[in-house]
Formats: C-alpha cells, sequence, structure tokens
C-alpha cells in the first residue's frame, strides 16, 4: 500500500479518529436517545381522542374504535380522554402501567410549510424560526458542547443535521455494520503514520471504538443468520443500540423512516399498525437491553416533523399535518400521564380546518427537559435553543 492509498484511508476514517478524544471522559450524564420519525407519523391514530365524536366522523375507515375488553382491534385506554392504539398492547402499554412513559399531544414547531424536508431541518437545526439558518450547528451538537463529559453517537449512516457544527461525532448505520473496511495491519499502518504527533492518541482511540462497535454486534449478527430476529427491524436495531449505551455513549440520535402514509395506512390493522408494532417492539428492546439500572437513569425522546390531517383521504390514508405527539420515556420519566396543553379535539379546533394545532413548541420542550436532566441554567440552554425559553413540563 503506497503513502497516497494510507491517506486516503485516513481521510475516510478522520471523523471516527478524531472523535477518539471525546472517549477518555467517563459518562457524565443521565443517558438520552432521540428518536425521530421521518416522513409524519399519523399521531391522531396512535394516542386517540377517545372523547372526541368528531375523531370517528372524520375517519370513517381509519378511526379505531373506541375501548371494549371484548374487541382486541379497540383502542386500549390511557385517561378517560386519551387511548393507545392495539398495535401497542404488549409493549408501550406497560411502560405506561409502570408510570415510565408520556405522551405530550399537540406539540411541533411554528413551521407551517408541510414539507418533510424543510420541517426536519427546522427541527434538527433548532434555531430560531425567524432569519437565516447554520446548516452547519444542529441543536444535539450544542447540547453536546455545553455538556461535560458526554459520549455522542448518531445511529445512522451519514450524520445529521442535528449533530454538525462543534466536536466531531461518530456516526455509525447499525442496519448496515460489517467487518470494518480498514483491516487492522492497515490500522497498524496508519497508527504508525501519527506516531507521535498531536494526533498519534486520538488515532489510536478512534480504531479502537471501531473495534469495539464492531466486537459487540458481531455475535448478535451470527446469531441473526441463524434464525435470530431479521437485522433490517427496528426491534433489532434498538437492541444494538442499547447494547452500546449501556456501558459507552451517553448522548444517540436515530432515525425510523416509512411513516408517510397518504396512501392506505390502515386501522387497527395494516401499514401503520405493523410499524407501531415494530416500533414498540424497538423501543421495548431497547429498555430490556439496558436493563433496570441503566433503563432508570435513561430517557427516550420520540419525536416526528409534523403530525397528519385530521380528516382522512380519498385513497384511506392522512396527508401532511401540523401538530403531533411526543413520546417521552425512561425509568426516570414521570409517566403515566397525558402532558402540556391540550384543546378539544373538535372540527372548530382544527388548525386551518385541517389538523392538530401546535400548544407545545419542541424547542421549549427540549430546554425544561434538558434543564432538569443536566440542571443546565437559563444561559447554556439558550445556548442550545437560542430564543426559545424553557418550557418544564414536569417530564423527569
Amino acid at each position: 500500500m503506497n503513502r497516497r492509498n494510507l491517506l486516503k484511508l485516513a481521510a475516510v476514517t478522520a471523523p471516527l479518529v478524531v472523535a477518539g478524544r471525546l472517549y477518555a471522559a467517563q459518562r457524565a450524564q443521565p443517558r438520552l436517545l432521540v428518536v425521530f420519525l421521518r416522513g409524519a407519523y399519523d399521531a391522531a391514530n396512535v394516542v386517540i381522542p377517545l372523547s372526541s365524536d368528531f375523531y370517528h366522523q372524520a375517519r370513517p375507515t381509519l378511526a379505531i374504535a373506541r375501548p371494549n375488553p371484548a374487541d382486541p382491534n379497540a383502542a386500549l385506554p390511557l385517561d378517560a380522554d386519551w387511548g393507545l392504539h392495539p398495535a401497542l398492547k404488549d409493549t408501550i402499554l406497560p411502560l405506561w402501567t409502570k408510570g415510565q412513559v408520556a405522551f405530550v399531544p399537540f406539540a411541533g414547531t411554528d413551521d407551517l410549510s408541510r414539507s418533510h424536508f424543510e420541517t426536519q431541518d427546522t427541527i434538527e437545526l433548532g434555531q430560531p424560526p425567524r432569519g437565516s439558518r447554520s446548516y452547519n450547528s444542529g441543536f444535539m451538537s450544542r447540547l453536546n458542547n455545553v455538556l461535560a463529559g458526554a459520549r455522542p453517537i448518531s445511529f445512522t449512516d451519514q450524520l445529521p443535521l442535528t449533530f454538525r457544527g462543534g466536536a466531531p461525532i461518530p456516526n455509525i448505520g447499525l442496519n448496515a455494520v460489517g467487518k470494518p473496511g480498514v483491516d487492522d495491519r492497515q490500522a497498524r499502518m496508519i497508527e504508525g503514520m501519527y506516531k507521535g504527533g498531536d494526533l498519534g492518541a486520538s488515532v489510536s482511540q478512534g480504531f479502537e471504538v471501531r473495534n469495539e462497535v464492531y466486537r459487540s454486534i458481531a455475535a448478535e449478527m451470527v446469531a441473526a443468520n441463524r434464525g435470530a430476529v431479521s437485522p433490517k427491524g427496528f426491534e433489532l436495531s434498538a437492541r444494538r443500540i442499547g447494547r452500546l449505551m449501556k456501558d459507552q455513549f451517553s448522548l444517540g440520535f436515530v432515525d425510523v423512516g416509512g411513516w408517510d402514509t397518504h396512501v392506505n395506512e390502515g386501522a387497527a390493522t395494516g401499514y401503520l399498525a405493523g410499524r407501531l408494532a415494530e416500533l414498540g417492539r424497538g423501543l421495548a428492546g431497547y429498555a430490556d437491553e439496558l436493563g433496570p439500572q441503566a433503563w432508570n437513569d435513561t430517557t427516550v425522546v420520540v419525536i416526528s416533523e409534523f403530525g397528519r390531517t385530521f380528516r382522512e383521504n380519498g385513497d384511506k390514508g392522512t396527508d401532511h399535518g401540523h401538530g403531533s405527539v411526543y413520546w417521552v420515556l425512561g425509568g426516570g420519566v414521570k409517566g403515566g400521564r397525558i402532558v402540556g396543553p391540550q384543546a378539544p379535539v373538535t372540527e372548530a379546533g382544527l388548525n386551518q380546518n385541517r389538523d392538530y394545532p401546535v400548544l407545545t413548541d419542541y424547542r421549549g420542550l427540549f430546554g425544561g427537559l434538558f434543564h432538569r436532566l443536566y440542571d443546565l441554567d437559563g444561559g447554556r440552554i439558550q445556548t442550545v435553543f437560542p430564543d426559545a425559553p424553557p418550557r418544564d413540563l414536569g417530564l423527569v
């Protein structure tokens, strides 16, 4: 291998190598995992407005039936006004019963573009809604920068906007993890190039982190080939994430696609139900992989760029909407509650006569959560979310 090829390999591995500097400190913060449901999931068919007659009128084929113990396709009651999709009966409902999951309805952004890409960028950047944007300053990167000793990672094929800017963040797409592209012999040669220099220690640490990630899932990947759960599912990915975050990382991000349900969405069964079942198994598996002690020190926030239209469309689906429902899970979460301001679910209460309004801004929600999780003062929260006062919903 000549010097030119070595330099190419070094450039490819640079993000992980340089990020090796981040792993010398011990984990000092609670674990936080942000799960982004890309495509805008239909929140109204997940956390269901049981007390709304308009819900059933607006969704003649998509509505979930009111709670009925004799009907396995009926909604699962959460309180007098809200119910849960039956696909989450064996996964999320038990966490609700334990007080380990809270739902925040009418949550989202003030972005009314209803564009997937525009609104995803808005959320990931977390910047003031008016004025120019910096695409090299995501809110999770800014959070990492104000925390001491955090160990961040993105479980994605490419580094997402939310982790851009500031200190380098490693990323790894766990659904496509294979043997490292740089073998041990090549790694030793690259380490030799940097040995004795300023980056020598970081290069060695970077390769060590890469090998730790690969070793931690290699045995599980072999098992998958012998009849274990398919590696394409979120459930398996979530268990991998739990294994890595239990001891190695404290700040994580993962995205899950496939939530754009314009056609044949389904009700208690069908496309959306299948996606929810997979998501529920993944989140429950993540908690199980961590174990009770680590789960008690973990918070998971599930978000989406926006909700869907409240009325079903002519293709038995739903279109791009506005307000959504966020999930907050964890062993230390003050759950078993529907949290935040609410509005009557009526035709008159719709935003622009089509979708849920936003009553809880996502930046305020995250800011209030960060204050409680990390004891951040007002100045540091303003660094993470400029011009967005935190909203303390008492989630942890």
